[in-house]
């Protein structure tokens, strides 16, 4: 059985914390572990922030978020269509960052990258970014 749901708010700041809830609400009824409640906050929290610093470059657009789970595996999407990326590879780099005026650490993606068994960067310059994050839930896993 398939368990999903699609969600849309502005690129601003203020919703970062709003995905982060929302992600949190949809793991509960499968009595996620707090390291796998903890881990998911954050890089959905890495994801959003991307997507509206970076994406959008603190631009008027639109941040997507789709959760599903299937069979025990969390699956995050997070999609802008926004300014895309030119070099993944380069930006999956630890402590590379296109912002350091801004106090970025160059970390989001090698976070998410630690924290979730599967992570996917999709983009094109000009149209805009998906990042897929996948988790198998310890909990559903086991049968719990």
């Amino acid at each position: 059985m398939k368990n999903e749901v699609v969600v849309q708010f502005p690129s601003l700041s203020e919703y970062e914390s709003l995905a982060r809830v929302i992600v949190s609400s949809f793991m509960l009824p499968y009595d996620p572990t707090f390291d796998e409640l903890s881990d998911v906050k954050t890089v959905v929290s890495e994801a959003v922030t991307n997507a509206i610093i970076h994406g959008y470059e603190y631009q008027p657009g639109i941040v997507e978020l789709r959760l599903a789970i299937v069979a025990g595996i969390l699956t995050i999407v997070i999609k802008d269509n926004g300014q895309g990326i030119d070099n993944i590879e380069q930006v999956k780099e630890p402590l590379f960052t296109t912002k350091p005026e801004c106090e970025r650490s160059g970390m989001g993606f090698t976070i998410m990258e630690q924290f979730m068994d599967r992570c996917h960067i999709e983009s094109t310059p000009g149209k805009g970014t998906v990042v897929t994050l996948e988790k198998m839930l310890v909990s559903v896993a086991m049968g719990v």
